[in-house]
């Protein structure tokens, strides 16, 4: 009978010392014991990518993105050295590769490549020879054989495709944190952590912020139906497990996305500016109809590269932030949401509802304070609420 097989995928905070790097190798022995094949996909030393950024950008402020491609991926060898080397010291036998080594096949974006194909043939033999593979996270080879790397978030995306190249049982990503809450416990301090969370459901609330999962990763597991599971390094909690397509929440969470503007502009160049947008790989979060103006909602750090080429048919801009509510009854808390931050002085700038999502722009001083009115009226109140009516439906 064919052993399961999982995926572990250990982030920078979870490797960043030898000590946390014997941490992650308890985590893969008691997966190993516990019957399974283990592959594992490791993120750089916390920092080490910074640093090799700061050592070329002191050669070049504007590095080549081949030669950068190179410097980046040292920080995931380091890694996967470090714990083949702890796993193999402990008894286990394990075996590092580089994204080149494992076949891990990308475009020729340098520095935001993308992974076009997996031959997992070198990865199955390993494993029939009873080795935990351990794979280096955001990098893979171009058709030239260049290294390339993925951009950010790499290493999620990395563990992700190769488990469903690999028809992995579950992918479980380590973190800091212990699973997906219902809005960030760093600001909204009754944030509940959801056990399980439907596919549709996490995608947007990663596309509207939340930064336990990175983007694409979410989406191709969606989409090759590879169970998610998102756990901390630092304890033995089952964390939250994202699978399945039906949402069992009204509303399930809140995402919030800081560092955002609005770019004012005239009506009749909204057209040319979507056009510059598309040509410097700017997205648009939102469009603001006013009578006398259109609102472009981007990330402020993109603001830059937009005003060189745009600059004359900007009327101002100003810095926003973004709360949203995710689930399947978004539509009826429009008025609702409105009147709860107005009664508390918090002025809804504008709002964007979708199948999914009711999305409010906001001053940023005001988006944490908000947060925490809507989850403790549309989350907390509610779960309360289910919670009394069960006790009386059991007597």
């Amino acid at each position: 009978m064919k052993k399961p097989l999982i995926v572990q995928k250990f982030g920078g905070t979870s490797v960043g010392s030898i000590e946390r790097i014997h941490t992650v190798a308890e985590h893969i022995i008691k997966a190993k014991n516990d019957g399974n094949q283990v592959v594992v996909v490791v993120s750089a030393m916390s920092g080490e990518t910074n640093r090799l950024m700061e050592l070329a950008k002191q050669v070049d402020s504007v590095p080549t993105a081949r030669e950068l491609d190179v410097l980046l991926s040292a920080g995931e060898q380091v890694s996967m050295a470090l714990l083949a080397m702890t796993l193999n010291k402990l008894g286990y036998a394990a075996r590092s590769l580089t994204g080149a080594q494992a076949h891990i096949v990308t475009d020729n974006q340098h520095n935001d490549a993308t992974i076009k194909h997996i031959d997992t043939s070198t990865i199955a033999a390993l494993l029939e020879q009873n080795q935990i593979v351990i794979v280096a996270g955001f990098q893979g080879i171009n058709d030239n054989g260049d290294i390339t790397t993925l951009g950010r978030g790499g290493s999620d995306t990395s563990a992700v495709t190769l488990a469903g190249a690999l028809r992995a049982d579950e992918c479980q990503i380590f973190t800091d944190v212990d699973g997906v809450y219902t809005c960030d416990p760093r600001i909204v301090k009754s944030a509940q952590k959801l056990m399980v969370i439907d596919f549709p459901s996490m995608e947007e609330m990663a596309r509207k912020g939340a930064k336990v999962l990175h983007l694409p990763s979410v989406q191709y597991a969606w989409k090759n139906n590879v169970p998610l599971r998102v756990l901390s390094t630092f304890n033995t909690d089952d964390g939250s497990l994202v699978k399945g397509e039906e949402c069992q929440s009204d509303i399930c969470g809140l995402a919030i996305q800081r560092d955002m503007c609005v770019i004012k502009i005239e009506k009749e160049a909204l057209a040319s500016l979507k056009k510059q947008c598309q040509m410097l790989g700017v997205t648009i979060w939102n469009v603001i109809e006013h009578a006398e103006w259109v609102g472009v909602v981007i990330k402020h750090d993109a603001y830059a590269r937009l005003e060189l080429v745009f600059n004359d048919k900007i009327r101002n801009s100003e810095p926003v932030s973004l709360l949203t509510a995710v689930g399947l009854q978004v539509e009826g808390l429009i008025e609702r949401s409105h009147t709860l931050l107005t009664e508390q002085g918090i002025e809804v700038e504008h709002y964007a509802l979708n199948v999914r999502s009711l999305m409010l722009v906001l001053s940023p001083e005001y988006v944490d304070k908000a947060a925490n009115i809507l989850h403790d009226a549309y989350i907390t109140s509610a779960q309360a609420v289910e919670c009394q009516q069960k006790q009386a439906f059991l007597g």
